[in-house]
């Protein structure tokens, strides 16, 4: 054959029944999954994510610690409130102080004591006592003299020596009360062992 001009389909060449013609919409094709086999999809998909949030809350990190209630002496405050009655009886100084503490935190009072051997101290009431949280409270203290020859005439004078209590820990130290605390004291002990300070 020889020759130019259309391509012309060779034999057996028909039609096939079940090819889609020219132009004709796609034949879609459903595919059904059985029932049983959705149930284990759905099975598995919720195994799967029941493991990941166990594996998520074992390793999740804990949330930092509270951190620790302050020192007591943080807490606290002393404030001299002035001579009370009978404070010039002889060989004793008697004084109000003010205990505060600031809110929601609670304050032991083990102990007031003069750091020096020449004094003593009580006080009303008896320690130990509590300062509840936020509130106040008035504490009677007497200072007696026990040795005029040891009395310190120096700046160690004015400071009690007070231990202090809280959820925390136990604290021991010294306050300097102002106010005028430390002429009053002075005064006392002049009165008291009859003679003038240096």
């Amino acid at each position: 054959m020889s020759g130019i001009g259309p391509v012309e389909a060779g034999e057996d060449t028909y039609p096939h029944p079940e090819a889609p013609l020219a132009g004709a919409a796609p034949v879609r094709v459903r595919l059904t999954v059985p029932a049983r086999h959705r149930r284990k999809a759905a099975l598995g998909a919720a195994a799967t994510l029941t493991a990941g949030v166990c594996v998520y809350a074992l390793n999740a990190p804990e949330p930092p610690p509270a951190p620790p209630p302050p020192w007591p002496s943080q807490v606290v405050g002393f404030h001299y409130a002035g001579a009370s009655a009978g404070a010039g009886r002889a060989g004793a100084f008697t004084f109000t102080v003010t205990l505060t503490t600031e809110p929601g935190r609670r304050v032991t009072i083990d102990a007031i004591t003069q750091p020096s051997a020449a004094l003593a101290v009580s006080t009303r009431p008896s320690a130990p006592f509590t300062v509840e949280p936020g509130g106040s409270r008035e504490v009677r203290v007497t200072v007696y003299v026990l040795d005029c020859g040891e009395v310190p005439r120096n700046a160690g004078l004015p400071f009690l020596d007070v231990t202090l209590r809280n959820e925390r820990a136990v604290q021991k130290q010294s306050r300097i009360l102002g106010g005028g605390y430390p002429e009053d004291l002075g005064a006392a002990i002049e009165k008291a062992c009859d003679r003038p300070a240096p």
